[in-house]
């Protein structure tokens, strides 16, 4: 199957989560036999905002680690979507791109046929922005791959699709694991962005305080942190190491002990079920995770057993002073919340998942003629 992916940016992580994510589908997809072609803004902001926080040699390691995953850019003024789009089977189009390339390839789609057409959401704007969303012009789409059921549900019940899934992120299995022989550098590592205001108090309670009142060995990774976080950060004794690329994370949870996750307040408030792909990719990498609070109300995992849940800043402190402190404890989490992620949570898992959308939308004949070419 030839398959189209409008990303806002593949090559760049900068504050850019979604981009983990899908980096694992295209490369999975490549791995099945399929021949997959992302496309990319020449003026990606997230690439912009990489190149002058990391330089050109940040955008060189991605092309190291993804080889096969080189987009195609391009400027939307002369983008050509009838020589674009010829030949592809399924084109997915991600929801950080402009409403007016949404539109025009809802429209080539409509003009052209011959292929299927499916928006990709993962992000709470359909509840924190739904203006933002309900601008997006989805009438020639094939239907909507919405990253929790909440978010599919809000898609069918406003009209703004026909069909909905829900398809959840997962872990890149394939640079996200365990790794072994990593020397010990600190006790707990956080690797999140500022949050703009979403989490501020949370980070204070659930990860500054505990961290400082432990005297934890802590290290924080992320982008877009102002000088008052900064200053904080430095009067708990924490140290702020910047951007990371994300495919240097599971090294940098390989040198500490323990991590923790604390999801941004709209998915708290608005959007149980969906715990973004931070504790997906922490299981993969069999580190302890503790959670602040949030509902796994789809059931992903197995709170307790798979990853710890501190429902105060006074929980969290105890949490995180076992794991410290019981090696064969911090071990079992580990594990177990890697046996979860490896039985239901990689990309294998959500490419499968995928290619079961694609056979429902009539996609039958596809999948036969290319067992018949590889046969």
């Amino acid at each position: 199957m030839r398959i189209a992916l409008f990303y806002h940016s593949i090559r760049s992580d900068w504050n850019h989560g979604n981009a983990h994510f899908l980096r694992g589908v295209a490369s999975e997809l490549i791995a099945q036999g399929h021949t997959v072609q992302t496309f990319e803004p020449e003026d990606a902001w997230s690439v912009a905002n990489l190149l002058q926080d990391a330089g050109p040699d940040a955008l060189a390691a991605f092309s190291r680690i993804y080889p096969n995953l080189e987009p195609r850019l391009y400027r939307p003024e002369v983008l050509d979507l009838e020589q674009e789009l010829d030949g592809f089977d399924l084109v997915i189009v991600h929801e950080w791109n402009e409403h007016d390339l949404v539109a025009r390839i809802g429209e080539h789609r409509a003009r052209n046929g011959g292929y299927r057409l499916l928006f990709h959401d993962t992000h709470h704007r359909s509840l924190t922005r739904h203006a933002d969303i309900a601008r997006y012009d989805l009438r020639h789409y094939d239907g909507v791959l919405a990253f929790g059921e909440v978010i599919r549900d809000r898609y069918l019940e406003h009209g703004w699709c026909e069909r909905a899934w829900t398809w959840h992120e997962a872990a890149d299995t394939r640079v996200f694991r365990p790794l072994v022989n990593e020397p010990l550098e600190g006790d707990l590592v956080w690797v999140g962005n500022w949050g703009d205001d979403e989490r501020t108090s949370e980070l204070a309670e659930f990860l500054f305080e505990p961290a400082s009142d432990l005297g934890l060995r802590t290290r924080i990774h992320g982008v877009r942190y102002p000088r008052t976080a900064l200053e904080q950060l430095d009067a708990c004794g924490i140290d702020y190491g910047g951007w990371l690329a994300n495919f240097d994370v599971p090294r940098a949870f390989a040198r500490n002990k323990v991590t923790v996750h604390i999801p941004r307040r709209p998915y708290v408030e608005s959007l149980p079920g969906i715990p973004t792909i931070r504790p997906f990719e922490a299981m993969a990498c069999g580190i302890p995770l503790v959670t602040s609070p949030w509902e796994d109300s789809e059931g992903l995992f197995h709170a307790g057993s798979d990853y710890l849940v501190a429902s105060s800043g006074d929980k969290m402190r105890r949490h995180l002073r076992d794991l410290i402190h019981d090696p064969a404890m911090a071990s079992e989490l580990g594990m177990q919340g890697h046996r979860t992620l490896l039985e239901r949570h990689t990309c294998a898992h959500r490419v499968d998942e995928l290619l079961h959308i694609c056979r429902e939308l009539g996609m039958t004949d596809v999948f036969r003629n290319q067992c018949a070419a590889s046969c």
